[in-house]
């Protein structure tokens, strides 16, 4: 054979083996440049749920006994009655005699008012002094007195009415340490008849005071503000900028309760909590003040949407540590590394060669997609799924490695973050108020809600709940 014509032959079996590998490579190229899946963030919802908020009126007992007693007077009652005080049998004739007593009851120490469950106690210590005379010279000599303490008490249940009016509802009685008793010649006269009716007449006039004194509490204006601050926005963290803000709708009465020194007042709000991230929400004008609604046993449990974000920079450079650490022992280069949503999938792309060749032409990008999974209770987001974006060739056999690699140990935490929020949190929805109210709140637990894939981060939505209180004399 001729070696020149031997030699042409394999030239052209060359050119055409070189055409053809050139040709594949512009159809991998352009295979994967068709299949990178399109830029298509998640589009998220307004972190808005429905919540409720306890507010709290709470007033002194004592300051209440303080203003009801400055109304009482000293003196309840004075007595100057003409009684029968003798029968009796002398020698062979009935002596009938009376007696003129006179004396009087004093309040003899303060009113004292405390609580018990949903009922109001209150008390105020007596004293009586009576003395008892014969009523004409022929009894001049017949003379007794006495003296006697009691205990007047009374019980009053409140009742908040559904147009905000707080009633009492009193029962009242004595409790005598020791009954006043005339005794005259030998004969026990019982004066409690004579004392108490004018003691109960008082007392008809004390209820009216304390009526009048709660009254003067005003719990429709006190509850009022606190509707109204409901509305005020709270910043809950700086950075990031995040704000709550509470929409009430409803009112209802959670009842009136009372111990030692507070009598407190309870209702719940109901309406809808927004967080809003990155700017002051719009002022929203206060609704007027509702009719209560159902009575309930307890506010309800607060709830809160708290979000928090992870830059797509923060996977770019997990996963750029991951591949570092593993594609030399593959004998690969990844020198670039992509990262971002698309229609609910994370794409990973890589820009894949082989580590000894160093024309940057030779690489080629190669596109992933996988699903998020974020696990709650450790505070952290997971790869799953991850798989070959197409059916293509954009996953070549020797990336298989990383992407079991990624899928098996990429973790990225956010455990810190979570803490840092709900502590800012806490820690803002504890501050006063104007006009003698304060908030009181605190998120004690969190649960995944959900998860968004917008342009510029993964974004959890976690449900914190906890109790959140409108604070008024406390």
């Amino acid at each position: 054979m001729n070696t020149n014509s031997t030699l042409h032959t394999e030239r052209r079996v060359m050119v055409r083996v070189g055409l053809a590998a050139l040709g594949l490579i512009a159809l991998c190229s352009t295979a994967s440049a068709a299949d990178k899946p399109p830029l298509a963030p998640d589009t998220v919802a307004p972190f808005s749920t429905e919540s409720r908020i306890s507010a709290a009126i709470e007033f002194g007992l004592p300051a209440l006994a303080a203003d009801v007693e400055k109304n009482i007077p000293r003196r309840l009652a004075t007595i100057d009655e003409r009684v029968s005080c003798v029968h009796r049998r002398i020698l062979f004739f009935r002596v009938n005699a009376n007696c003129d007593v006179y004396g009087f009851v004093d309040r003899s120490g303060p009113v004292s008012l405390y609580g018990r469950g949903d009922r109001v106690y209150g008390s105020v210590p007596i004293y009586g002094a009576l003395e008892g005379q014969g009523a004409n010279r022929f009894t001049a000599r017949i003379h007794g007195e006495t003296e006697a303490s009691a205990t007047v008490e009374a019980e009053a249940r409140p009742e908040l009415s559904y147009d905000w009016t707080l009633a009492l509802n009193f029962s009242d009685g004595f409790r005598w340490s020791e009954p006043p008793l005339l005794h005259v010649m030998g004969r026990e006269i019982p004066l409690s008849k004579y004392a108490e009716p004018r003691i109960r007449a008082q007392l008809v006039d004390v209820r009216e005071r304390a009526l009048t004194a709660v009254r003067r509490l005003n719990l429709h204006e006190k509850a009022g503000t606190a509707w109204r601050h409901a509305f005020d926005p709270v910043q809950l963290s700086e950075n990031p900028e995040i704000w709550l803000q509470l929409t009430p709708r409803d009112a209802a009465f959670a009842g009136v309760r009372a111990d030692s020194k507070i009598l407190r007042g309870s209702l719940e709000f109901s309406g809808s909590a927004e967080t809003v991230v990155g700017q002051h929400p719009a002022a929203v004008t206060p609704a007027p003040l509702p009719s209560l609604g159902h009575d309930v046993n307890q506010p309800g449990e607060f709830d809160v949407i708290l979000p928090i974000r992870i830059g797509y920079d923060v996977l770019k450079d997990k996963i750029t540590q991951a591949i570092a650490a593993m594609a030399p022992a593959a004998g690969l280069s990844v020198p670039d590394v992509e990262v971002y949503p698309s229609s609910g999938k994370l794409v990973v792309g890589l820009r894949v060669g082989k580590a000894s060749d160093t024309d940057p032409n030779a690489w080629q990008w190669t596109y992933l997609a996988g699903a998020l999974e974020v696990d709650a209770a450790d505070h952290a987001v997971r790869l799953s799924d991850l798989s070959a974006a197409s059916d293509g060739e954009g996953l070549a056999a020797a990336v298989v490695p990383i992407v079991s690699q990624l899928r098996d140990r990429m973790s990225i935490d956010y455990g810190m973050a979570y803490e840092n929020l709900l502590n800012a949190a806490n820690a803002r929805l504890n501050r006063p108020l104007k006009d003698g109210f304060r908030m009181e709140g605190h998120l004690s637990s969190a649960k995944l809600k959900k998860m968004y894939l917008p342009a510029d981060g993964i974004e959890i939505a976690l449900r914190a709940s906890g109790d959140l209180k409108i604070l008024y004399g406390m």
